[in-house]
């Protein structure tokens, strides 16, 4: 009868022990999964907001292209020089050169 409560006991141990292990075991991986999920749940609001700042970025691009494109017309150049800098147009000069008439006749 000693020995029947004796291996009793020893099973009993044994199983409480692994019940144990096995509760500490599934509450361990929870933990491991809980962290894996808030890592990738991290680095995809990270890529969201690369991905906006990326929109953002080629949006002002293309405003910066368009206002240089506006700004290179020669009408607003000149507009701008007049009014800004102060420059007047030029007007082209005309030159008379009188040839004698021998040397026409020359060539």
């Amino acid at each position: 009868m000693a020995r029947r409560k004796k291996i009793k006991k020893r099973s009993d141990l044994w199983q409480t022990a692994l019940f144990l292990l096995s509760t500490i075991g599934v509450i361990v991986a929870l933990i491991i999964h809980l962290w894996v999920y808030t890592e990738i749940n991290e680095s995809l609001i990270a890529i969201e907001i690369q991905n906006s700042t990326v929109s953002e970025i080629s949006n002002e691009i293309e405003e910066l292209k368009s206002s240089v494109e506006r700004l290179s017309r020669p009408d607003v150049i000149a507009r701008k020089a007049s009014d800004q800098l102060g420059m007047i147009v030029a007007h082209p000069e005309t030159l008379s050169v009188k040839i004698p008439t021998e040397m026409i006749s020359a060539l």
